[in-house]
């Protein structure tokens, strides 16, 4: 794994297998956005698993899919997201929520509109983060956002294919105050079940790197 600081918005040239990080001091605000650069496939499992990591028992975190399938619930879910589903649910009630783990989620239209609801879900987890998932081309559109304003963005990107333009999309977020993290590889399949599940405890073999997440999310509690 590699760390840049902000000072430096040039690409480390460490082994590929790393991951790879843009340091920023971690602005306030409880909003990470999760995308993807180009074709790269994995930005959900991503997201899910970063939702997963500051997650505890009597914590619920928050993941928004934006133009994802509505969520199902799972046989496991913690009394904290089951609470967190049922305020949503009083103040979001034409979208399904669903309780899954240690995690709440919800799916919104990938348009506009369903940023704002993403906003609206955001209000109503208050002090919990909340984990934002778009597509690509929903990126600039989510950080304009008004009443989002992330702290932090993680890209997962395929860095042999597209190093020049993850650069200017680091070097743009970096521009913005947000603390950024570069996924270079996709987790692996069981990782990514768990997390989408929610039930993948940091450190868990195969889920982002500790190190990552702290530069996202600040230490845990």
């Amino acid at each position: 794994m590699s760390v840049l600081g902000p000072q430096k918005a040039r690409l480390d040239h460490r082994p590929p297998e790393q991951t790879l990080s843009f340091v920023n001091p971690l602005a306030q605000g409880r909003v990470l956005v999760v995308s993807s650069v180009a074709k790269a496939d994995g930005s959900r499992g991503a997201a899910a698993a970063l939702a997963c990591a500051r997650a505890e028992m009597d914590v619920a975190m928050l993941l928004v899919d934006v133009g994802g399938k509505a969520p199902r619930p799972t046989l496991i879910a913690s009394a904290a997201a089951q609470k967190l589903e049922a305020r949503l649910a009083v103040h979001l009630s034409d979208h399904r929520v669903a309780s899954r783990g240690q995690v709440c989620h919800i799916a919104v239209p990938a348009e506009v509109q369903g940023l704002e609801v993403a906003a609206a879900a955001a209000t109503v987890a208050r002090d919990r983060l909340t984990v934002l998932h778009v597509p690509s081309d929903l990126l600039q559109t989510a950080l304009a956002a008004p009443n989002l304003r992330p702290s932090g963005a993680l890209l997962r990107a395929n860095l042999r294919d597209d190093r020049s333009l993850v650069a200017l999309v680091a070097r743009d977020l970096l521009n913005r105050g947000l603390a950024v993290g570069v996924l270079k590889r996709r987790l692996n399949w069981v990782a990514e079940r768990r997390a989408l599940f929610g039930v993948l405890p940091p450190g868990s073999p195969g889920g982002l790197p500790e190190r990552l997440v702290r530069r996202l999310c600040g230490p845990p509690r």
